[in-house]
């Protein structure tokens, strides 16, 4: 029978009943669980220096914190060592392997589902605390994000467009009733006709960006034109207003042009060199041949599932079912990794993946019925 507890509080928890078996089994995986999350993070910060190194540490040592909360409160019934729970076994896997903003997003996700805010043996502390670490999580996590988003967009968006499209132009073209061979061939034209046009497609689009920043970047023709300006009607005044300073800004970079500033003022509105963001946007958009490239393979790879079946002479519905199944696992990948570098259920964006790119494809087999012919 469970007894008056004499204890002092822990923590801010006051315990006054003897636990029950059920609430040691929860304290014993929750400090499982701590010295498991604390783990990864200080596997992830070996592979990262400065400002994200010193974060990763500190969000170790406040796991450390909760770890030391629940050997406290545990006592004598600490025991051995459990095992964490799955996900968090995978994350120490990952982040031991790998170490990338896929561990990141799987953590912020596991941070977000803390039991702690509606455990009353957790202390208030301690929810406020997985609360922060989310937020802490999803920054870091964000500059991963940042710096693949360009390749990521273009991998999922290419390869879900291969697999959806010509899913549906082989389902619907064999649903006519045309000769296999004829489906075969319209798979592929349907490859190369759409790899070419998400090539073309990136090429124009990354090639018109980049003539659209140097159109709008500022030359040097003033340096050339101060020293011919009337200085009674200066117009080097109106360049800058017309780059958005403010009218003191815009007066000072005038003096300065003309070699006529002789006050001390505020060495922020000087003359600066171009920030390293300037000089990148180029190279941040990348080459135009190169996305066009990428897109075209990316177009391509997802494309040629659906054919896959064809080419290896299948025929007749058990083609099209191998090729709906192959198209399927491939959709259930595409959206799981979308929902993981996003942070959300992984599950829940496969499903949405795979009802789309099946549901597209049912559509257009079931205009292939209504308009086709049937093939006695």
């Amino acid at each position: 029978m469970p007894h008056n507890q004499s204890s002092q509080p822990v923590d801010g928890v006051h315990p006054h009943i003897e636990p029950t078996a059920a609430d040691l089994r929860r304290w014993r995986q929750y400090l499982a669980d701590e010295r498991a999350e604390a783990a990864v993070y200080r596997h992830l910060a070996k592979n990262r220096g400065g400002e994200e190194r010193d974060i990763l540490l500190a969000l170790a040592e406040a796991e450390g914190r909760h770890e030391a909360h629940w050997i406290t409160l545990l006592g004598p019934h600490v025991g051995k060592p459990r095992k964490a729970s799955f996900q968090s076994r995978m994350l120490g896997f990952l982040a031991r392997h790998f170490g990338s903003v896929f561990v990141l997003a799987l953590a912020q996700s596991a941070e977000g589902r803390s039991p702690y805010g509606k455990d009353p043996n957790a202390t208030d502390a301690m929810a406020a605390d997985e609360q922060i670490h989310e937020e802490v999580i999803r920054g870091l996590a964000t500059r991963g994000r940042n710096r693949l988003a360009g390749t990521f967009r273009a991998a999922v968006f290419g390869a879900n467009d291969g697999l959806v499209s010509n899913l549906s132009l082989v389902m619907g073209m064999a649903a006519t009733g045309v000769a296999s061979s004829v489906v075969l061939f319209s798979g592929i034209a349907g490859l190369l006709a759409g790899a070419l046009s998400m090539g073309a497609g990136e090429f124009i689009s990354v090639r018109s960006q980049r003539e659209l920043l140097n159109a709008s970047r500022p030359t040097q023709a003033t340096l050339l034109a101060a020293p011919n300006l009337d200085l009674e009607h200066n117009e080097l005044l109106l360049v800058y207003l017309a780059r958005g300073m403010s009218a003191d800004a815009a007066a000072h970079r005038v003096q300065e042009r003309l070699g006529a500033l002789s006050c001390d003022c505020d060495p922020s509105l000087s003359l600066q060199e171009d920030s390293a963001k300037d000089r990148d946007e180029h190279e941040a958009i990348g080459s135009a041949w190169g996305a066009a490239l990428s897109s075209f393979c990316f177009f391509a790879s997802g494309a040629i599932i659906p054919i896959i079946p064809f080419l290896f002479g299948m025929v007749g519905i058990p083609a099209l079912a191998v090729a709906g199944g192959l198209v399927g696992l491939a959709l259930l990948v595409t959206g799981a990794v979308v929902g993981l570098l996003s942070g959300t259920s992984p599950i829940t964006r496969a499903l949405r993946q795979l009802a789309i790119g099946l549901g597209a494809a049912a559509v257009t087999y079931v205009l292939g019925l209504a308009f086709g012919t049937t093939v006695g």
